[in-house]
C-alpha cells in the first residue's frame, strides 16, 4: 500500500509577500503590523516630545488646557488621500454628488487649498527679503545648551537685520524666535497642522498655519538666505537634506547649512564621508555645502558672509572668494573626531 503524499496548507497571501528576511532598522521582522505599531508610537513620540518642550518652558501643553481657552476653535485634519474608485468624465460631470462635502475631499480642492496656502504665506511673508531659518528640537528645554545658543544665534542675527523663521514650535524653535525678540528682529512662525494640537510658542511675532508640508517647506527656502541646524530629529534632517539637494542641483545658490553642534553631527558626517561619498553617491566636494560649528557668533558671520556675497552675484558682481566661516574647519574626518 502506497502512502499518499500530503500537500502542504496553502500558504496566506499576506506570508507569501512578506521577504523573511527583511527586518526593521531595531531588528524585528518586516510585518505590515509592525509598521502600522511604528507608525502609531511615532506618532505618539511627536506629540510627547512637542508637549515636553511646552513643559520645560513652564507652559501648559494643548492637551491639558481647557476646553474654555479654545472654545470656537475649528479644527479639520484632511486624511483622506484617495478617492472613490475612477468614473469616466461625463459621469463625474453630470453624476450628483452624494453627499454635500463630497467635493471638498477631491485632489481639485485640494490644490485649490494649496494655491490658497501658497497665496497667503507669500502675501504675510513677502516683506521678508533677509530671512534666516533655525531648525532643531521641539524637546529642548531652556536650561539645555542648545536652546541658549540658539538664542544667541537668533539675536545675533536679528541685530544684524535678518528675520528669524521657525516651525512656531516649542524648543529649538521657542528659542530661536526668543532670540529674534532679544534683538529686536522680525520673529517668524510656520506651524503645520498634525493629528494633534502641537500648540506655538509665545514668542512668534507673524505667525502662519499650513496643512501641507511641502507648501510651508517651501516658505522656509523662498524667505530664507541660510539655515541654522540643531540638534533635532527627522523634522530637522528632513530641512537639511532638502536644502543640500537643492544646493547640489543649483535650484538655490550660495546658502549656507550650518550644523550646530559639532558632537552631535559627527556620526552622520562620518557617515556621509565613508559610505556615501565613499561609494561614489555624492561628490568629495559636496561636504564642503555643510558648514560646523559651536559658536553663536560664527554661525551668525557666516550668514552675514553668504547674505553678502549672494547680494553681489544678484547684482552682477564678482563673488567673493573670502573663508565663508572664521575660524571654521573646514567639514572633515578631522572635524568630526571630538
Amino acid at each position: 500500500m502506497t502512502k499518499r503524499r500530503s500537500t502542504p496548507p496553502p500558504k496566506s497571501p499576506r506570508a507569501s509577500r512578506l521577504p523573511r528576511g527583511l527586518r526593521t532598522a531595531t531588528g524585528k521582522h518586516a510585518d505590515p503590523d509592525v509598521l502600522a505599531a511604528a507608525g502609531q508610537a511615532a506618532l505618539e513620540g511627536v506629540r510627547e516630545r512637542t508637549e515636553r518642550g511646552h513643559i520645560l518652558a513652564g507652559r501648559v501643553p494643548p492637551s491639558q488646557q481647557s476646553e474654555s481657552r479654545r472654545s470656537g476653535f475649528v479644527r479639520y485634519v484632511d486624511e483622506a488621500i484617495r478617492d472613490y474608485p475612477p468614473v469616466t468624465e461625463d459621469e463625474k460631470l453630470l453624476q450628483q454628488p452624494s453627499a454635500p462635502m463630497d467635493f471638498t475631499r477631491t485632489d481639485p480642492w485640494r490644490v485649490m487649498k494649496m494655491t490658497a496656502e501658497l497665496i497667503e504665506g507669500f502675501d504675510t511673508l513677502a516683506s521678508v527679503t533677509r530671512g534666516v531659518s533655525v531648525f532643531g528640537s521641539a524637546r529642548t528645554g531652556p536650561d539645555d545648551p542648545d536652546y541658549a545658543a540658539a538664542r544667541e544665534t537668533a539675536r545675533l542675527l536679528a541685530e544684524a537685520g535678518f528675520s528669524i523663521i521657525t516651525g512656531a514650535g516649542p524648543g529649538i524653535m521657542e528659542a530661536a524666535n526668543r532670540g529674534a525678540r532679544d534683538g529686536g528682529g522680525h520673529s517668524v512662525g510656520c506651524n503645520i497642522e498634525l493629528p494633534f494640537e502641537q500648540g506655538t510658542n509665545p514668542y512668534v511675532d507673524t505667525l502662519i498655519n499650513f496643512r501641507y508640508f511641502f507648501v510651508r517647506k517651501t516658505m522656509f527656502i523662498k524667505y530664507s538666505v541660510a539655515f541654522i541646524i540643531f540638534p533635532g530629529g527627522f523634522g530637522t534632517l528632513d530641512e537639511m537634506f532638502e536644502a543640500l539637494a537643492l544646493i547640489q542641483t543649483g535650484k538655490i545658490y550660495r546658502f549656507p547649512v550650518i550644523l550646530f553642534g559639532r558632537h552631535y553631527w559627527a556620526g552622520l558626517v562620518r557617515w556621509l564621508h565613508a559610505r556615501v561619498v565613499g561609494e561614489g553617491k555624492i561628490s568629495p566636494a559636496d561636504m564642503d555645502l555643510i558648514f560646523l560649528t559651536d559658536d553663536p557668533a560664527e554661525a551668525a558671520a557666516a550668514v552675514v558672509a553668504a547674505h553678502a556675497s549672494q547680494c553681489e552675484m544678484a547684482e552682477g558682481g564678482e563673488p567673493r572668494r573670502g573663508p565663508r566661516l572664521p575660524r571654521h574647519t573646514p567639514v572633515s574626518n578631522a572635524a568630526v573626531t571630538s
